[in-house]
């Protein structure tokens, strides 16, 4: 029999997204061995999905639940993508919205019934889960509810949770008081051993807390949230729920992103060609962006939030440094208003030298994957990061911070023994970033052979989800698996 398994996020590609955590959902189901798990996905019916993924939704039931003191009306929808069943969960009052994140307080309410919607609407879409996997603080609550109120219905007995944490930053918390109101949990809960943390209601604290099983998206990852630095003040708890933890570490979809045949890119080049042909898409990206057309020009990509957590403040600190030294920047991102302002100021002064494109295009970012000789990453810290492995997968060097999944996935250089796929660097410090950014155009100008054959290295790796299917698929199995009965106690024959 199939092992039934129900993703539940705020987001999934390719309905709605606003990060990596929809390319997760929306990604990993496909990987799975279908032979023996039956893998579905359910998010929120966003009013702001696009018009040509409604249509084809399919309506299926609808009930009324309660919730925040009344009578909630809960909708279900269905589409089946590329062989994944998804279900959409409908309240237009909730999920009516511009953008799936709007108001903080008004999130933390909608996604608390999201929570409980997701575990109400099992019979009634008939799948019964073994485990629900559920994503970042927005699910939190599911393994709550599982655990407590459902727990009393047979239909909900031996339902297992796990907990993926996408980014510990980002917890759902909120006064105590308005979340007994709006999500009718008892208040036996809310103490600092359950959902209580520093004053307030956490989601995510109660989603670990009940979760049979907590992940996060690398093992260096894992391993940092223990610590005061990375942990977000939920580190001792992360400690104490280490022995049920594991890092799996996320993959990138190889059908969409495939420099062999991918369309958005203007010449296709793969592993063994990529030296005649790659270098044709960085003159095209060098024409778009209005950059001098140098082959021999040293070109950074960047694509990225632009927020202090993805290492903005080290750019900013030698920027100039790096315009100096004559590399050629092309910028893909929008966030804080400095970093967007740094930006544009650079391009304005050195127009054939820096392009900034403060906006998001996903066509754009696999062009410039595809034509840029190295790629910038020096996150504060980085649960996963997928940008470098793109980077890798298009044959540009990743240079990194050694910090999560960057740590993970980017090998550094050894130019001793000529391994390594890419460029780290270790402290958070700005002028350590500058060097090894030096220490990768060294290597450009200096060595092309030994550079070409560190990108056919990086191309050969395997970040397919395949790898992390298999990991998940062993979690699955170990957690669903009888736990030997106890052994029997030896009987002695009285005389």
């Amino acid at each position: 029999m199939k092992k039934k398994i129900l993703f539940a996020a705020s987001e999934s590609v390719p309905f709605i997204k606003t990060g990596g955590l929809a390319d997760v959902v929306g990604s990993l189901p496909k990987y799975f061995n279908r032979d023996e798990y039956d893998v579905r996905i359910v998010i929120p019916k966003y009013l702001c999905i696009s018009e040509k993924y409604r249509k084809q939704m399919e309506y299926l039931s609808h009930f009324y639940m309660y919730y925040n003191g009344k009578n909630r009306y809960v909708g279900i929808l269905y589409l089946n993508w590329q062989g994944v069943p998804v279900y959409f969960i409908d309240d237009e009052d909730y999920f009516g919205g511009g953008s799936p994140y709007t108001d903080y307080y008004y999130d933390i309410e909608k996604f608390g019934f999201f929570s409980k919607a997701v575990l109400a609407i099992l019979p009634s879409i008939d799948f019964r889960a073994d485990i629900i996997h559920c994503h970042d603080w927005h699910t939190g609550l599911i393994p709550v509810y599982l655990k407590t109120q459902f727990a009393a219905d047979d239909y909900y007995a031996n339902m297992k949770a796990i907990m993926t944490i996408h980014n510990l930053r980002f917890q759902g918390n909120y006064n105590i008081d308005k979340i007994k109101e709006i999500t009718g949990l008892p208040d036996y809960l809310f103490t600092n051993d359950k959902l209580e943390a520093y004053g307030d209601a956490n989601y995510l604290k109660g989603g670990i807390v009940y979760a049979d099983r907590v992940t996060t998206v690398s093992p260096s990852y894992k391993e940092e949230i223990q610590t005061p630095f990375y942990g977000d003040g939920l580190d001792g708890l992360l400690w104490a729920r280490s022995n049920v933890m594991s890092g799996i570490l996320n993959g990138i979809d190889y059908d969409e992103w495939n420099p062999e045949t991918d369309s958005l890119i203007p010449v296709n080049y793969s592993v063994e060609n990529f030296r005649q042909r790659k270098k044709k898409n960085k003159q095209l990206l060098q024409q778009e962006m209005g950059l001098n057309v140098d082959p021999q020009a040293f070109t950074v990509g960047i694509i990225s939030r632009l927020t202090d957590q993805k290492g903005f403040d080290l750019i900013e600190r030698v920027m100039q440094e790096m315009v100096d030294d004559g590399i050629q920047f092309v910028v893909l991102g929008t966030g804080e208003w400095r970093y967007e302002q740094l930006f544009k100021r650079f391009a304005s002064e050195y127009p054939h030298q820096v392009a900034a494109n403060i906006f998001y295009s996903n066509e754009l970012s696999h062009r410039i994957y595809a034509g840029c000789d190295a790629f910038l990453m020096p996150s504060l810290f980085e649960p996963c990061g997928l940008s470098q492995i793109m980077s890798l997968r298009y044959g540009t060097v990743p240079i990194v911070r050694e910090t999560g999944g960057l740590k993970d996935s980017v090998e550094p250089y050894n130019k001793f023994e000529n391994t390594g796929t890419g460029f780290s660097f270790l402290n958070y410090n700005a002028h350590e970033m500058l060097a090894t950014v030096r220490k990768a155009r060294e290597l450009y100008d200096g060595n092309r052979r030994r550079w070409n054959q560190m990108i056919e290295r990086g191309m050969k790796k395997d970040f397919s989800w395949n790898a992390s299917a298999r990991k998940y698929e062993k979690l699955y199995d170990e957690l669903l698996a009888p736990s030997d009965p106890a052994p029997e106690e030896e009987k002695t024959e009285t005389q």
